[in-house]
Formats: structure tokens, C-alpha cells, sequence
């Protein structure tokens, strides 16, 4: 997430009420998780495990818990939490606004764009041109829709990403600030749901087509011309690259990329990353004639006992 303008380190501080070290006037661009940070931008790191993954990381401004030595070119911000302060700053500068219309005043909607009864387009929502949007489908805030996209009842654009951290007292959410964009030509069936990225962006590619009850993460990207058939889930910070085929029922772990062209079969747990143009089923994920053939010898050990009993 960008700022609308440039902050000092020492206007930031102040938001959080935390120490800093650097130059008081160091320049702040925006805040975004690890994955994704670029130079300008505010990351955040609670545990000592991943305090060298967050120094080093493309991030110039470190929230940090612990007075660490500042490495060259970057600056730190204190925190006693920085978890709770991460989330100060998104509700400082993507705050929630109501909205006591279907349509907001501040949605753009693109000519020749049909919104059917009961949908719910939010604050700064932008929809591009000959869009069908059909009944009892929500947008959140800040979704950006392309040209020629189809959405089909219930779908749910924008929730909040699934993404909290255990307390004594209980579970803290942190906040969600990002964005859904969906490009050109995209097909959503009804029932899905795509979550808004944590800070920056979930994406569905042009020519993509989504069916039914589909689950997207938040951070997630997808890439142009997949196909995902129903009830599949997809976690969050995933990417999958052009051309993908998931079908019916298949997960997926978080943080994992699918290469272009790869297909997975239905009901697969895909683990881990794995390469594009092969094709793919069973849980933990292996190629398909590979696990097609694990099961046909499955098939053979009765069998196989029977003759050795006879012997």
C-alpha cells in the first residue's frame, strides 16, 4: 500500500507513538508485507527468527521490536508490538468508511456496465466497461474491476484476508488495507469469495474463469487464461502463473507458486511449489503417473500376499 503522499520517518513515529533510528526526515512511501516490499516501504518483524529476513529485505524502514543495528540506507521504528502498530498505521491511512448506499458516490462504473438488484459496490470501487455484475454480489472498497468481466450471484469481492496472531486473550486480526484487481475478461462464478490483499494487491488475470464457490487468499496472484473449476481453495500469498487448470476440490498451502500450464487433478493438496506444463493429483501433490501408479501396485498387494501364503 502506497501513501497518498510522502511521510518522514519522524511523522510516522509519532502516528505510532515509537522510537526511530535515522534521519528524522528519511523518506516513507507506503507499508507492505515482506513478499512484497519494495524501497520506500514499512515492513514489519516480532520475532527474532525473522529479524534478518526483514533487515535485508527490499524494505527501507524496519518495525521492529528489539534496537538492532540499522543497517546502511535504512531506518528503524521501535515498537514494543509491532504487530499492533503495523495495524495503527493501515487504520491511519486505509481507514474504514461507511457507506449508506447500494452504490457509493465516490464507484466509477465503466458505459454499457448492468448492475443487477441487491449488489453492494463500495467506497472508490472503479468497474470498467461492459461488466455484467449480477444480484446479491458485494464489492468492497477499492476493488478494481476491468473491462468485460462477468460476476455471478453471491460472489463476495474484498473481505478481510484470514491473517492473525495468537494472544492469552485470544486471536488478533491483522488489518486488511489491500485491494482485489481483477483484469480484463475475468469470469467468477457465484458463491466465491476473493479476499483483499493484507497491504497490497490480490489479482485474477485477464481471460480467467472461476466457477462456482471458488476460495482466493488474500495476496494471492493469479495469472491470465486459468481455469479453476468449483470448491477449489486457494491460500493466501500464492502465485499461479498463466495458464493453469486447477479442477474440482483441489487446495492449496500458502506461499506456494503453480507454474504456467500445469494442470492439477481433482482433490489434490498441492504442498508445495511445483513446476508448469505437467500434470499433477494426490495429496501430498506428486505427478500424475507417478501417483496413478503408486495406486495400481496398491491394488496388487493382495495379490501379491496371496502367492506369498501359497509358497
Amino acid at each position: 500500500m502506497k501513501f497518498p503522499q510522502t511521510h518522514t520517518l519522524q511523522e510516522i513515529a509519532n502516528i505510532i507513538g515509537c522510537d526511530f533510528v535515522g534521519d528524522q526526515n528519511f523518506p516513507v512511501l507506503g507499508m507492505n508485507e515482506i513478499h512484497v516490499v519494495e524501497p520506500g516501504d514499512i515492513v514489519f518483524v516480532d520475532h527474532p527468527k525473522y529479524y534478518d529476513k526483514a533487515l535485508q529485505s527490499a524494505a527501507t524502514i524496519v518495525l521492529i521490536n528489539k534496537k538492532v543495528e540499522c543497517p546502511r540506507g535504512k531506518a528503524l521504528l521501535i515498537s514494543d508490538d509491532p504487530f499492533r502498530d503495523f495495524n495503527k498505521l493501515t487504520k491511519h491511512f486505509r481507514p474504514f468508511e461507511s457507506s449508506n448506499s447500494a452504490i457509493a458516490a465516490s464507484a466509477i462504473i465503466g458505459e454499457g456496465t448492468i448492475i443487477q438488484p441487491n449488489c453492494f459496490i463500495g467506497n472508490n470501487v472503479i468497474i470498467g466497461k461492459n461488466c455484467l455484475i449480477h444480484p446479491n454480489v458485494t464489492i468492497y472498497d477499492n476493488t478494481v474491476i476491468g473491462n468485460n468481466v462477468i460476476i455471478h450471484s453471491g460472489t463476495v469481492l474484498g473481505a478481510d484476508a484470514f491473517y492473525y496472531k495468537k494472544r492469552p486473550e485470544g486471536f488478533d486480526q491483522l488489518l486488511s488495507g489491500g485491494r482485489v484487481v481483477i483484469k480484463d475478461n475475468v469470469g467468477i462464478g457465484a458463491l466465491c469469495t476473493i479476499d483483499k490483499g493484507v497491504t497490497g494487491d490480490t489479482t485474477i488475470g485477464a481471460g480467467t474463469k472461476i466457477d462456482n464457490q471458488v476460495h482466493v487468499g488474500h495476496d494471492t496472484i493469479i495469472g491470465e487464461k486459468c481455469l479453476i473449476a468449483s470448491q477449489t481453495g486457494i491460500a493466501g500469498c500464492v502465485i499461479i502463473e498463466d495458464e493453469v487448470t486447477l479442477w474440482g476440490q483441489v487446495g492449496t498451502t500458502s506461499g506456494i507458486k503453480i507454474g504456467s500450464k500445469a494442470v492439477v487433478m481433482g482433490q489434490t493438496g498441492v504442498t508445495k511449489s511445483i513446476e508448469g506444463g505437467k500434470t499433477y493429483f494426490g495429496t501430498p501433490v506428486q505427478e500424475s503417473r507417478e501417483k496413478l501408479k503408486q495406486l495400481a501396485n496398491l491394488k496388487k498387494i493382495p495379490e501379491m500376499l496371496d502367492k506369498l501364503n501359497k509358497k
